[in-house]
């Protein structure tokens, strides 16, 4: 009832309240106020309004509104819901994770035992001074990372969540569950094509979609003028569009509010020295992920040093830690200096909670065209990460969480492009097993820079992932011919290998064709899709 949306407003202001009370934005506004009483036009008779139409007209105030507006983008914590509740409201998804991450934490610590090198190490005063000299051209050094490898990687993982089963669903019971020809085994609700379609209103053809035509919705001069009133909410609303190429990292960093203030700057700077005085075992699985991933690719290599500096910085962050209260991952814990056992050494392990795994570094590479200021580019990562990325190797089931965004892709194949899906399943050549790869990065280093960008507008536009499943999706239609030739899952790899070399017409021509050809008349057959 009204009484209870009423509640769970002001308890939800409330909230707001209380996490920005100790924030240095606070603090600063409180300074800004308490100065500007010595200003001549500050009446004391009108104090209240004076000081507030001050703020206003000195930008404070809509610093304040883009602040409210981030925390709005974190998913509530409810007071009465017990806290595990916030991070996976289903027990046997909460298990899945804590039994994975006991795996991947298995896996570091029989490292450190292997390799006998520390968890983490004070680096002595040469090594510290080697390091602050040759910070930004890490990239130049060849340390020996033959004997490391990657925790885990994205395949380990989807074996993980192709066994995953609810205890308290009867499979056989469930038409639906039965029908499903996919890996995924999970009751859980996806959005089909019309409840996309409804969700997705501005990805439709009839408004300009900038990619295929590059500036069509907007009057020039109206993204400027965003930029300049830095509104977070309307930049989201935005860039739903897709952004123009000069003003995305503007528009991105608003939706994001990660604006670059002096105690961002130096936030960064206390996190390197962090970098500079010790050395952390997963340093390594950095170094290596950067040499493995981003190194080999052609748009991304030019910025491996930024990687290593990011990535380093990122992994002593211990704010990183507010979000485990929405994810369904719970830090790891190790013990430092052998004190194994003794639950009082446990400690967070590494300081951001977040153990990289194969590709991680992918998720930094394409911010890296659009910011060149470390600090800023670390604060837009950061961000990205905590609203969106941490979803994508995480069990849960939450609708832009990885589990969700699997079955959502193979429900849209099987729906929509039956006879393609069959064909694969009975070559052994289950359409998750190519896709995965892609969903979990994100696409990252599996499109061309532009066009993965475009597609990030969209998460970042529609704050969700759903997007990408849809695009995993939209690339088997558009390949559905070629895919039908195909006789194993090494030729069907091959068939998809270049999906780089797809252009936007495939990020929002095939998803519209998808969406628009396919709810008008669900018969079409995958031939019609594909020559459209």
């Amino acid at each position: 009832g009204q009484m209870d949306e009423g509640t769970e407003l002001s308890l939800s202001i409330a909230q707001v309240v209380q996490r920005l009370r100790g924030s240095h934005l606070h603090s600063q506004i409180e300074r800004q106020a308490k100065e500007c009483l010595h200003q001549p036009e500050i009446k004391l008779e009108s104090l209240k309004e004076d000081v507030r139409s001050f703020l206003k007209t000195s930008g404070w105030e809509r610093k304040l509104q883009n602040a409210v507006y981030r925390e709005l983008q974190l998913p509530p914590s409810h007071p009465a819901a017990p806290p595990e509740h916030l991070k996976e409201p289903l027990a046997y998804m909460r298990k899945a994770q804590a039994n994975w991450e006991k795996r991947i934490l298995k896996s570091l610590n029989s490292m450190s035992t292997e390799l006998g090198l520390p968890l983490a190490r004070k680096r002595p005063a040469v090594e510290q001074k080697e390091l602050t000299n040759k910070w930004n051209e890490m990239g130049t050094d060849e340390p020996d990372l033959s004997r490391f490898r990657p925790v885990y990687a994205p395949k380990d993982f989807l074996e993980v969540l192709i066994n995953l089963r609810n205890p308290n669903h009867d499979c056989s019971e469930d038409v639906s569950a039965r029908s499903h020809w996919g890996l995924i085994q999970v009751p859980l609700n996806v959005r089909d094509i019309p409840q996309l379609r409804r969700a997705y209103s501005e990805l439709n053809l009839t408004t300009g979609q900038l990619g295929i035509d590059d500036h069509a919705h907007m009057h020039p001069g109206n993204e400027k003028k965003l930029v300049e009133e830095q509104d977070s909410a309307a930049a989201q609303q935005y860039s739903r569009q897709g952004c123009p190429t000069g003003l995305r990292a503007d528009l991105w960093a608003l939706i994001l509010n990660a604006t670059n203030q002096p105690q961002d700057v130096m936030h960064y700077e206390q996190l390197k020295a962090g970098v500079i005085q010790h050395d952390l075992l997963v340093d390594n699985l950095i170094y290596k992920d950067v040499k493995l991933t981003a190194s080999n690719d052609d748009y991304y290599f030019v910025f491996e040093d930024f990687l290593y500096q990011v990535l380093l910085c990122f992994s002593r962050d211990t704010t990183v830690l507010e979000h485990f209260k929405y994810n369904s991952a719970t830090p790891p814990k190790s013990y430092i200096q052998g004190n194994m056992g003794n639950e009082d050494c446990a400690v967070v392990y590494p300081p951001n909670g977040v153990i990289p795994f194969h590709g991680f570094s992918m998720y930094v590479a394409p911010l890296c065209f659009l910011y060149n200021e470390p600090s800023k580019l670390y604060s837009a990562f950061r961000e990205m990460y905590i609203r969106h990325f941490f979803r994508l190797h995480s069990i849960s089931s939450s609708s832009s969480g990885i589990v969700s965004l699997c079955l959502q892709f193979e429900k849209l194949l099987q729906t929509h492009l039956p006879q393609l899906f069959y064909h694969l399943r009975q070559i052994g050549a289950q359409p998750l097993r190519i896709a995965f790869k892609w969903m979990v990065r994100a696409f990252s280093g599996y499109l061309s820079t532009d066009q993965l960008l475009l597609l990030w507008d969209r998460i970042l536009g529609y704050d969700s992932l759903e997007v990408v499943a849809v695009l995993a999706a939209a690339v088997f239609a558009f390949r559905a011919e070629n895919l039908m030739e195909v006789t194993s899952l090494a030729s069907a790899e091959v068939c998809l290998f270049h999906i780089g070399l797809l252009c936007v017409c495939v990020c929002v021509y095939v998803f519209e064709t998808l969406i628009s050809v396919l709810s008008l008349s669900p018969t079409y057959s995958w031939k019609a899709v594909n020559s459209s």
